[in-house]
Parts: structure tokens; C-alpha cells; sequence
């Protein structure tokens, strides 16, 4: 189950072959109508502005999400690219002018920070992009993520990526891509038990960011204690439905899915966190039979809650997929079985 579940959706990966860093491409050739919301206090983005509802264009030819900071916003250049090859783009007179919209993560101390996605990245995470299920954990935005960050790097885990996606029996689908970089620990909703997070002092086991927060001296933790001044986190990714979605309509949509991130990281949207959620809508499904009507709100309510859903879902599989590397043990590596 994965975002690829909605129509019009193809997803690709590039991770560079010189450190763990990459990028992931969410190509919608034929167009989907686009939202956004921006949460925390170290946002980076590309394109988000032309989303707002009163500006003109409404769809979206490609999502990117890269490691690599404010460098990796270069690989959507490559995406760019890959889109006017194939005659792909907004018609403007004799051109189209491929739109591109994206976000980054902060991966430069995972190895050596000097290499970083570039337009070449996401020309081939592009050119790999299809609506198969899309790989999860060590690849594309995730490879270098991390999570746990609340005592610095040295306590911290291995993030990644992860997808999921949920279909009702009347046709709507709601999918979910998220690149998990978060600074606090990843959480099971269902059990309010912590997957991956803030190590104990010695490693072994998670100290819980919840407990560091309020000072409580469990499990190993340090208190008093503050975060690092250290920007290195944001949890990235995309929504998508085959709900016929305005712009205004996907704005909440995305507001709404971020509800699956406070349910699954904690702390969530922080200073150090720039986390950003796009919606996509393919179109198709309205609910009355009739693809070009646009939903009204009591379905716009069920697409967010869905989404919410999704993106918590996706999470969890993101740091459940990932493998460990030196330094930065996996959720598998600690978590006990169940």
C-alpha cells in the first residue's frame, strides 16, 4: 500500500552513491491541482508561494523532496529538465513550462557534507519514477535522515522514507510519502510506545524525548538540558487522493495531515524542524459519480482525516524500514519484539 495506489501518481529515487544522500521524485505528468502547509521554524522550500489559493496556477507537474539543505534544492532543476524533454509543462504560447514545486531535509552531517543532491539527482530520480510501490528506508530524501536528535547526534537514530496509502470500498484513495528527519522521537500511535528516538547514555536503549522535555531523570536521560542549536531535522513528504480537490480544498487537506505527524513525533514542528506537507489531487472521484465536481466539505473532512492517517502510518514505516549505520542504530536494531 503506498501513495502510488492513487492514479496519475509515479514516484522515483536517486541516492548518490558517494554518502547516504539522495533524492525522491513524486511525478504527476498529467497534472494534479496542488495545497501546502508549512509547519516548524526552519522551513526549506521551493515554489510553495505559487499554492496559495488566490495566486493563479493551481497544478503541479512534480513534487521533489532532497537531502543536501538549501543545496538540494537543486535537484528540482534536473526534474525541470526531465519534464520539458517530454514536452510536459504549464502552456505558456509555444512553451510549457514544467512546475515544479519541493522541500528539503538537513542530511550534511551524515558523511561528507560537500556532496549533495543536484539537478543531475533529480534528473535521474525522475527518469526511475513509475507507479510501482516506491522503495522506503536508506533511499532517496531519506537516506540520510535521522531522528532523535533532542541530546545531539550522538544519541540519535536512523530515519528514512516511507509510504502507505488507504482505499475506501466507494473509491477514494488517500496516499502518503514522508522523509522522516525528525529532531524528537517517532512514536506507535496506537501503543504510545517509541520506535526510534533519543538513545540512553549508553546506547542501548530509548530514553524518551517526552520524559527529557519535562525533566524526568528515566531511563538514563540527561535533563536540563536543551537541543543543540543544531537545524538538522524537518519531516518532508506529500499527501495524494483521487478526490476532485480544489486548491483551497487541498490547503486544508495538508493543515489536516499534519495531524499525522503530532500523532507519531514528538516534539513535533520545533524551531529545528521545517516540516512541510503538500496535497495532490489527481482527480476522478467525486463521490456523486461525476469526476469534474468538486467535493464538498464533509469530504474534504474525510480526505484530510485519511491523510492524517496515512502520513501517521507513513512514518512509522519509514523508521521500521530503515537500516542502521555506524554510529546510528535502526528501529529494528533496539525495538523489542512484539
Amino acid at each position: 500500500m503506498s501513495i502510488t495506489d492513487v492514479p496519475g501518481i509515479q514516484v522515483g529515487h536517486h541516492t548518490l552513491s558517494g554518502r547516504m544522500t539522495g533524492c525522491t521524485v513524486i511525478l504527476t505528468p498529467g497534472g494534479a491541482t496542488a495545497g501546502v502547509d508549512v509547519r516548524g521554524g526552519a522551513p526549506g522550500t521551493r515554489e510553495t508561494a505559487l499554492l496559495d489559493p488566490v495566486n493563479t496556477v493551481s497544478e503541479v507537474h512534480a513534487v521533489v523532496l532532497a537531502g543536501g539543505s538549501a543545496f538540494g534544492l537543486d535537484a528540482a532543476g534536473g526534474v525541470v529538465r526531465w519534464l520539458e524533454e517530454r514536452a510536459i509543462g504549464y502552456e505558456v504560447g509555444e512553451h510549457r513550462v514544467p512546475i515544479v514545486v519541493g522541500a528539503i531535509l538537513f542530511d550534511l552531517g551524515i558523511g561528507d557534507g560537500r556532496e549533495r543532491p543536484d539537478a543531475a539527482c533529480g534528473h535521474a530520480a525522475a527518469e526511475a519514477a513509475s507507479m510501482r510501490d516506491p522503495a522506503e528506508g536508506n533511499v532517496g530524501a531519506g537516506a540520510g535522515a535521522t531522528v532523535g536528535k533532542l541530546l545531539g547526534m550522538s544519541r540519535a537514530m536512523k530515519g528514512g522514507i516511507g509510504t502507505a496509502s488507504i482505499q475506501r470500498e466507494d473509491g477514494l484513495i488517500v496516499g502518503a510519502l514522508v522523509a522522516v528527519n525528525a529532531l524528537g522521537d517517532v512514536i506507535d500511535p496506537n501503543t504510545g510506545r517509541v520506535i526510534a528516538g533519543v538513545r540512553t547514555a549508553d546506547g542501548e536503549g530509548l530514553a524518551d524525548a517526552r520524559l527529557i522535555v519535562r525533566g524526568n531523570p528515566e531511563n538514563g536521560s540527561e535533563t536540563g538540558r536543551e537541543p543543540p542549536d543544531n537545524p538538522s531535522n524537518t519531516i518532508i513528504g506529500a499527501v495524494a487522493t483521487n478526490a476532485h480537490l480544489s486548491k483551497a480544498q487541498l490547503t486544508m487537506v495538508a493543515r489536516m495531515a499534519h495531524d499525522g505527524l503530532a500523532r507519531t513525533v514528538s516534539p513535533a514542528h520545533t524551531p529545528w524542524d521545517g516540516d512541510t506537507l503538500f496535497a495532490l489531487s489527481t482527480g476522478g472521484w467525486s463521490g456523486d459519480g461525476s469526476p469534474e465536481t468538486a467535493v464538498p466539505p464533509s469530504v474534504v473532512l474525510a480526505v484530510g482525516a485519511l491523510a492524517a492517517d496515512a502520513v501517521a502510518d507513513a512514518v512509522i514505516r519509514a523508521v521500521r524500514m530503515a537500516e542502521g549505520i555506524p554510529g546510528l542504530p535502526a528501529a529494528g536494531d533496539l525495538e523489542a519484539p512484539r
